[in-house]
């Protein structure tokens, strides 16, 4: 053997040496790495089990194009539709007492959106607010709803907006509560989205990404009623591990990334909308702020009206439920007695508009 060939072979040797060590001196670390991802994955899958036996379904199921959707439906007379904001669900909506107050003296329906509390959220589908409203307006056909007032809180504005845009003739007033409507930075946005990412996001939901939401939990709580303190009713009864599950976590994940992208999507056709509309936000949101949002929406919809509640925020419906309900009825008596005014050419619905959604 050559000198230069020995010095190589040995040179080889050393490295492998050298990387035998490392892998010895570091196997501790990845063995306790190892094990405390399993533990987390064990907890995180404990925990959804037992709130999920907590909180079973309560409401009706229905498929939709091989989407199974929950639903809680209550009441009679004039259907009202409401579509809950991101991170939350159905239940939220009920706890706020607005589902009991309406159902006085309307038909109200809230879903449970695609992924969120028992509603299924295929990986196929890309579900922006166009595809949200067009996957809805399938499910309120088949249960008889039209003509119906359409609620949207927080991201749900956009899928009750949608859902306007695409079928104004089933439509017949909006009210948009806390909604975010043009495409503003937001610093949640991109440190909420790395779990909806495939694989990587995949282990983050069932493993580290439920406990770090626990901990931020009551800071993010307390912003989002402040300036108004956070409901004993809230505080009680949701159940924030319903929130956590690794499920709900790649919705909310996912919604946030495309926040931006689907407002910028929507604020160029705001000024379709024909219906009734009444923009109703708290005049301290730290959510998404008023003066960008809901009182530049009012300028671009000339026909709204605006409604900024005092020292409330982001979660209206809790803190003030009694004012949604008072808004609620003016967008139903709305109906009625607006004015004709024309309508936009019709539309129809793509199926390149849904995918880019």
């Amino acid at each position: 053997m050559s000198n230069s060939l020995r010095y190589r072979s040995n040179q080889a040797c050393s490295h492998a040496r050298a990387d035998a060590s490392a892998i010895e001196r570091h196997a501790p670390l990845l063995i306790g790495a190892g094990i405390a991802l399993g533990a987390m994955a064990a907890f995180v899958q404990y925990r959804t089990r037992q709130v999920e036996k907590d909180n079973p379904p309560t409401g009706k199921f229905i498929e939709v194009d091989g989407v199974r959707l929950h639903y809680l439906e209550r009441g009679q007379g004039q259907p009202v539709v409401i579509f809950h904001g991101n991170g939350a669900m159905a239940q939220e909506i009920d706890l706020s007492g607005i589902l009991d107050l309406a159902s006085q003296k309307y038909r109200v329906i809230v879903f449970d959106r695609p992924g969120y509390g028992y509603s299924d959220r295929p990986r196929s589908t890309i579900w922006g607010p166009v595809a949200q409203a067009k996957l809805f307006h399938q499910a309120l056909q088949k249960i008889g709803v039209n003509q119906a007032t359409v609620v949207g809180h927080s991201w749900g504005t956009m899928v009750a907006t949608a859902l306007a845009l695409e079928y104004p003739n089933d439509v017949q007033s909006m009210l948009l509560l806390s909604g975010y409507y043009y495409p503003t930075p937001r610093l949640d946005a991109p440190l909420s989205s790395p779990p909806a990412i495939p694989i990587v996001g995949d282990l983050l939901r069932y493993t580290i990404a439920p406990l770090i939401g626990r901990m931020m939990w009551p800071a993010m709580v307390r912003k989002l009623f402040s300036p108004a303190k956070t409901t004993a009713r809230f505080k009680k009864d949701y159940p924030i591990w319903m929130g956590l599950r690794p499920s709900q976590i790649r919705a909310s994940s996912a919604e946030g990334a495309m926040m931006i992208p689907s407002a910028y999507k929507l604020k160029s056709r705001y000024q379709e909308l024909r219906m009734p509309v009444i923009i109703m936000a708290g005049a301290g949101d730290l959510q998404a702020l008023p003066r960008l949002h809901s009182e530049r929406l009012h300028r671009d919809i000339p026909h709204s009206e605006l409604l900024l509640v005092p020292e409330t925020g982001h979660m209206i419906q809790h803190s003030e439920p009694m004012q949604v309900l008072s808004a609620i009825d003016q967008a139903v008596a709305a109906i009625p007695t607006r004015r004709p005014l024309a309508q936009p050419p019709a539309v129809e619905p793509t199926a390149t508009a849904a995918h880019a959604a």
